[in-house]
């Protein structure tokens, strides 16, 4: 196990439930996002989650629902992810262990896989849970959103004294529409299953303060915590995967290089084109004299043919 990090931002490259047990304090947490591996058969650089059987699976989570749980502070507040065909069974799971208070809905506009035998996915449940239901954070006027009701038209709400024009302004429902990392978005990194900057910008900004600590047990592209610090918040990032910690190290200005190899963003595929061709463009203009151009002919005598 390693840690990186300062004083506001640290990661640890480690498996879950170890660095959970031996490097997180109990009630010291004020926020957790967990996006855990699924069970799906997702490719994480060469490693598949895939377990022999769901009950393993599932004894797993469960093992990092006790521990993560643990770590909350009495008004702390606990985001959870998985699955559409595992979420029952944490949503079971965590109701007498603590306070379920929304279901929400991360709905997107096209599914991963394009299914054609059986209806795509576009969507994946998250639960919204707290210690203390009568003491937690949230900041309802940071997270709130336009009402598309009566106030869009200005319409009087006659059942108030006296009659006022609707609000402008609501919480969001649980039903939250943000679209999918894709390759070509500027926030991509190469990683299977990134969420979005927007969707981690709503759960933070909501449930936790400036300065509060952020915990992400299954970090991927540290998008948790590279929102966390864009907030003024601290942050704690497990991460097993070595290529992701690299990924971390960038995103949160940790570190310029890792044994030795200099970090910088993966260029894209139409990236490294773009690049080449500027190169090629300057290459022929620094070369011109060695080259035929269009409305100019070359002052370079030509070479004998090879025989």
């Amino acid at each position: 196990m390693q840690l990186f990090g300062n004083k506001y931002h640290k990661i640890i490259h480690g498996e879950a439930i170890e660095a959970l047990t031996s490097e997180v304090k109990d009630a010291s947490i004020d926020l957790i996002f967990i996006d855990p591996p699924y069970n799906i058969g997702k490719n994480f650089n060469g490693h598949k989650d895939r377990w022999e059987n769901d009950s393993d699976y599932l004894d797993w989570s469960y093992t990092w629902l006790k521990l993560c749980i643990k770590k909350l502070k009495p008004n702390g507040s606990l985001y959870v992810m998985t699955s559409t065909q595992f979420m029952p069974y944490f949503d079971l799971f965590l109701r007498d262990k603590i306070n379920v208070l929304s279901r929400l809905v991360w709905y997107y506009d096209s599914s991963g896989v394009q299914a054609k035998n059986y209806y795509g996915s576009l969507y994946e449940p998250i639960l919204f849970c707290v210690k203390d239901k009568n003491n937690y954070t949230f900041n309802a006027d940071d997270v709130s959103v336009d009402a598309r009701t009566g106030a869009e038209r200005k319409l009087i709400d006659y059942r108030k004294n006296p009659p006022q024009i609707y609000n402008s302004k609501k919480v969001p429902g649980n039903v939250w529409e943000f679209p999918r990392v894709r390759y070509r978005m500027d926030e991509y990194e190469n990683h299977p299953t990134q969420k979005p900057i927007a969707l981690l910008e709503r759960i933070i900004k909501a449930s936790s303060n400036p300065g509060d600590t952020v915990l992400d047990p299954f970090s991927g592209s540290f998008t948790t915590a590279f929102v966390a610090q864009q907030l003024q918040r601290k942050s704690i990032s497990i991460e097993l995967q070595e290529d992701y910690i690299k990924i971390g190290l960038r995103r949160l200005n940790i570190a310029d290089e890792y044994k030795g190899e200099k970090l910088v963003k993966e260029l894209k595929t139409y990236e490294e084109l773009k690049i080449n061709k500027e190169q090629l463009i300057l290459f022929e203009k620094n070369d011109e004299p060695y080259l035929h151009r269009k409305n100019k002919k070359s002052t370079r005598k030509k070479l004998p043919q090879a025989k």
